[in-house]
């Protein structure tokens, strides 16, 4: 930084972080005189290439560039500002004023521009009206996250007492149906995509309940073997296999008075699916090696990503089970079916990483946020948990932008069903549009065949005959 002249007092705060970019070296060294008598902090390069690669690395409360330069132009700097760095206002400087110089500005996303010949104190004060600008804009954001972040406006953005966080009208609707099935003991299946939050549920429904007190044990049915698998649930007795040297209450008994939480319940095998579903049915649980049952007194909540009713045509899960363990059924929505949502979670994201990391990252620039609204989002909350730690731990400013995100988000584009009605040679046939349709709709809710019925509005026998016409079968 080389502002000219007399220096600010030191306990005078500064009147901005000045960015000036002009091929002229003079014009640098007169607005840095001018602009540093005026208590801004003025730092200068020659180039538009020079700026980009200094912005890489430092953060400006605005930018001053010549419009008309060689190589990066003061209109691309500005498009790139725009993009990548949307809380830093650009003021263009340009000898050819016109309106179509100045709709050219506002269109590359600048906040001012400015006609040579000029005087120093003009051009000074566009620039403290832009610092200002930039600084109410960060201290809004400032004051929202701290409203946003506890007392009762965050009891609107989400069910109360839970860390569930979400306000679109599907996920208001789930969260009544939480409520109501809190207040029973009956059976509850999750279902949703992998990431969804099947588990968050699952503790809400605990929390909720009268059984809030007792223990909430959880298990991933898909991760262990069947023989540890049915050890885990029904215990074992002392000697019942090699290494059993004593006796183990299983996760029946131990959930008693509380919540048994059974994740991925469609990957139990089908052996240990009689078992489960005899133990229910009795509410008697006999130890692997033992002769003796035991009640249990256990709420019981399942979860799956898989479509239990194709799994029971195809054998692959009993149907008593199934109407034993759904008695209740919730439905969690994928997250690109949420709406606002996807901004709302990243911002509640950005806040505690940034408070945990000790980073001063205050939210997300607008041409980030319209990525992170536009992506399909495959991995649910999951994948945008991840997104955002990788942003908050990447970025160098104060907002997360389009270059902090993955290339597959920054690069995606939403597919279409496109026709071209005004060349009839290129319509398809009703029988290909309605093709492209399904398929679109089954890639959409990740071959979820009970739930691109539902959405296709036919019955799933009538779906899976189409879609053995199609030439599509079962993963």
């Amino acid at each position: 930084m080389s502002p000219a002249g007399a220096a600010p007092d030191a306990a005078t705060p500064a009147a901005g972080r000045l960015l000036v970019v002009d091929d002229e070296p003079e014009m640098c060294a007169l607005l840095e005189a001018g602009l540093g008598k005026r208590g801004f902090e003025v730092t200068s390069r020659t180039s538009g290439d020079a700026a980009l690669a200094l912005l890489d690395e430092a953060d400006f409360e605005a930018i001053v560039v010549d419009l008309n330069m060689p190589g990066t132009s003061g209109l691309d700097l500005a498009a790139w500002v725009a993009a990548n760095r949307a809380d830093t206002p650009v003021v263009l400087i340009t000898a050819f004023g016109s309106l179509e110089t100045a709709v050219a500005a506002i269109r590359a996303g600048a906040y001012d521009f400015v006609t040579k010949p000029f005087e120093i104190e003009a051009i000074a004060l566009t620039l403290g009206r832009a610092v200002g600008y930039r600084r109410l804009r960060a201290e809004v954001r400032r004051l929202r996250l701290a409203a946003g972040g506890t007392g009762d406006g965050a009891a609107t953005e989400g069910l109360p007492g839970t860390p569930l966080v979400g306000k679109s009208p599907v996920m208001r609707r789930m969260y009544d149906t939480v409520l109501r099935a809190a207040a029973t003991d009956a059976s509850i299946l999750v279902t949703g995509e992998s990431g969804t939050g099947k588990e968050l549920v699952a503790r809400a429904l605990h929390d909720r309940g009268r059984r809030a007190g007792g223990p909430f044990v959880a298990i991933n049915c898909g991760a262990l073997p069947e023989s540890l698998l049915e050890s885990e649930l029904f215990g074992h007795a002392r000697g019942s296999f090699t290494d059993a040297r004593t006796s183990r209450a299983g996760l029946l008994l131990r959930a008693s008075g509380g919540t048994l939480f059974l994740d991925e319940i469609g990957e139990a095998p089908a052996g240990l699916q009689a078992k489960l579903l005899r133990a229910l049915e009795d509410r008697r649980v006999r130890p692997v090696g033992g002769d003796d049952e035991r009640p249990f007194d256990a709420r019981l909540v399942c979860a799956t990503n898989r479509d239990l009713e194709a799994e029971i045509e195809n054998g692959r899960f009993r149907s008593d089970l199934y109407y034993r363990i759904n008695v209740i059924r919730i439905d969690l929505p994928p997250l690109r079916a949420r709406g606002d949502d996807v901004l709302l979670l990243a911002q509640r994201l950005v806040a505690q990483l940034a408070a945990a990391t000790g980073k001063s990252v205050a939210g997300i620039a607008a041409p980030a946020a319209e990525k992170l609204s536009a992506y399909a989002w495959p991995g649910n909350v999951r994948e945008l948990r991840n997104c955002i730690e990788r942003a908050v731990a990447l970025t160098r400013f104060e907002e997360i932008t389009v270059a902090d995100l993955p290339e597959a988000i920054q690069d995606y584009r939403r597919s279409r069903l496109v026709l071209d009605l005004d060349d009839p040679e290129q319509l398809p046939p009703l029988e290909e549009v309605e093709r492209r349709y399904i398929l679109r709709v089954l890639e959409a809710v990740q071959g979820h065949r009970t739930r691109a019925a539902e959405v296709l509005g036919l019955d799933r026998k009538t779906l899976y005959r189409k879609l053995e016409r199609y030439g599509v079968g079962e993963d």
